[in-house]
């Protein structure tokens, strides 16, 4: 039996009492995950990327490990949310236009003290204090800097369009703008590189691509590293007394923490190591996370139907998008339709064996995108569920 074959047996026995379509997350798999980044990341802290997690449960058992500190949001409700829920260190990634989040953080000394928000625009300022309503809480405030490579004097861009300040003078001259205004403190910068760290540079079947991939992020490395020592250098000129540089994410965890100006990491994906970080020379998990769709049908010999499963991922559309059909090994869309809103043919001699009621076993294709599929995660230990804890959904919450 091949480990994933064995996976797949304890995953049945785990969930035999339970309906699909359902979410697991393996636990041991999860752990491993989590020791893996701590040692790729060298003794620096990682920061939880809660977009890639979107569980209170599962949030709180990865920060209770060693080499873990503090959570990165996507939304300011959801940074208020966590801080109200006893986190105490959360630092929202993307600049924010909630008036009323905002009213409500700069009214509030316990949130303030735990929310730092993320800006790269003076207008960023002004937005949050026209909002404050009589709020006099200092906000803490992150520089956002971006990462993307330019080449050919700028004709040329690789990486996300995020913050326009490329430079150590843009960001320290934002520094300064922010030091002379009353009501905010700078406490920290950020620079996520994701066309280093969410591009795979081995990607099965293309090794052209693949080649190309590892010499622009070569040269990517090279170039971020000199200009963020110069930022942080710039910065805590006007600074002294910043609190942090984060950097990174899942795929770059040990480039970055190799860099002296970085204090922290950010990663979350590497938890449930979602389809697209398979294809990394850097490092390989185990995936974590997996939801199941029962078989409803079968239309033929070698095809079964199971019930939904068309829950593409965020990003430029495309095949990788898509989730994987995972367990049993061998099974594969059906070209002409793909997976579906409400159902989805599979193919392939592994459909023989499958009966009415059976599960079959699915990757999504990025992280914590899968529970705003579902209102809850069953945790599995073993060849048995442990525990079952809801997802932000299961909560009440669609942040975004």
């Amino acid at each position: 039996m091949t480990a994933r074959a064995a996976d797949r047996a304890r995953y049945d026995r785990a969930t035999a009492h339970l309906d699909a379509p359902l979410a697991i997350v393996d636990l041991d798999a999860f752990d491993a995950n989590a020791d893996d980044l701590v040692r790729r990341a060298g003794g620096k802290p990682i920061r939880v990327a809660s977009k890639s997690v979107r569980c209170r449960a599962l949030l709180e058992r990865v920060l209770a490990k060693d080499g873990f500190a503090g959570i990165m949001s996507f939304t300011l409700a959801e940074s208020l949310w966590l801080a109200r829920s006893g986190f105490d260190d959360v630092l929202l990634a993307y600049p924010s236009a909630d008036r009323a989040g905002f009213a409500e953080l700069a009214g509030d000394p316990k949130l303030a003290a735990a929310v730092t928000v993320m800006v790269d625009d003076v207008a960023q300022l002004d937005l949050i204090d026209a909002a404050r309503g009589g709020g006099r809480e200092v906000v803490r405030v992150c520089l956002e800097l971006d990462t993307a490579l330019k080449l050919l004097g700028g004709r040329v861009r690789v990486g996300a369009r995020r913050s326009p300040l490329h430079s150590p003078t843009q960001v320290a001259d934002l520094a300064r703008a922010v030091a002379r205004r009353p009501g905010f403190k700078v406490v920290g910068i950020m620079a996520y590189e994701g066309h280093i760290a969410g591009v795979g540079d081995a990607v099965a079947g293309r090794p052209l691509r693949s080649r190309a991939v590892r010499l622009m992020q070569a040269t990517a490395r090279r170039e971020l590293t000199e200009r963020r020592a110069a930022v942080v250098r710039a910065v805590r000129a006007v600074v002294p007394d910043l609190e942090y540089v984060n950097g990174g994410g899942t795929g770059s965890v040990q480039h970055t923490a190799a860099e002296d100006a970085v204090t922290e990491i950010a990663a979350g994906s590497g938890l449930y190591v979602p389809r697209l970080f398979d294809n990394y020379t850097s490092f390989s998990g185990r995936p974590a996370a997996l939801f199941a769709q029962p078989v409803v049908r079968r239309p033929g010999v070698g095809v079964v139907t199971v019930l939904g499963g068309g829950y593409p991922a965020s990003g430029a559309a495309g095949r990788d998008r898509l989730p994987v059909p995972y367990l049993p090994e061998g099974l594969r869309y059906d070209p002409q339709e793909g997976p579906g809103e409400v159902q989805t043919p599979l193919l392939g001699s592994p459909a023989d064996d499958l009966l009415i009621g059976d599960k079959v076993w699915f990757r999504h294709a990025k992280a914590g995108e899968l529970c705003e599929r579902f209102e809850v995660l069953h945790l599995v230990e073993g060849d048995s569920v442990t525990a079952t804890v809801p997802t932000y959904r299961g909560e009440g919450h669609t942040f975004l």
